[in-house]
């Protein structure tokens, strides 16, 4: 099943672009900063956290901190731009072994050289985009909220951040 969705992801990530209206949503939630952030990611990572924002909204979610991170959450992945055949590569092995593509993507985390470039992306652009998201001036908990997003929420928490956690990994799995 997994497979099955990053497989879709990724084919929406090569043919989708964002339409002039989607960037207006972008615009109605982001910092002049923010959308600066936004605008260096690439097209298809721009229109997945549309697609994002959007099937928040039509929740009814209104909360800033979820809806910026949910625009914002691979923001990261500029840090070390992936080709094709790269983000192929990170696919097939987290299918085929998540725990080895994890180790890997631990490694040399600073490094977007190699042939570990792929994982360390996939590993660490959360933390990259926490960072970069902060320095555009979003609040410490939409940060935190981009930093965990491939992190388990924990399920039986009720914390504001864990809550709006499982908003927006509900909404990742299906955008």
């Amino acid at each position: 099943m997994r497979l099955c969705y990053r497989a879709r992801q990724f084919w929406l990530a090569l043919s989708t672009h964002p339409t002039p209206a989607e960037l207006d949503q972008a615009r109605a939630v982001l910092s002049v900063e923010q959308l600066v952030l936004f605008s260096r990611m690439q097209p298809g990572e721009q229109a997945h956290a549309l697609h994002m924002l959007s099937a928040l909204q039509a929740q009814g979610e209104t909360d800033v901190d979820l809806l910026v991170a949910a625009l914002l959450h691979d923001v990261g992945k500029q840090r070390c731009p992936l080709r094709v055949w790269e983000r192929v590569a990170v696919v097939l092995m987290q299918a085929a072994s998540p725990l080895l593509a994890q180790r890997w993507g631990e490694l040399a985390v600073d490094s977007c050289r190699g042939w570990r470039k792929p994982f360390i992306v996939a590993a660490q652009h959360s933390v990259w985009g926490a960072e970069l998201a902060l320095q555009a001036g979003v609040t410490v908990l939409a940060a935190a909220l981009i930093r965990r997003h491939q992190t388990p929420a924990p399920a039986d928490s009720n914390q504001r951040e864990d809550t709006l956690l499982r908003k927006l990994q509900a909404v990742d799995e299906i955008s």
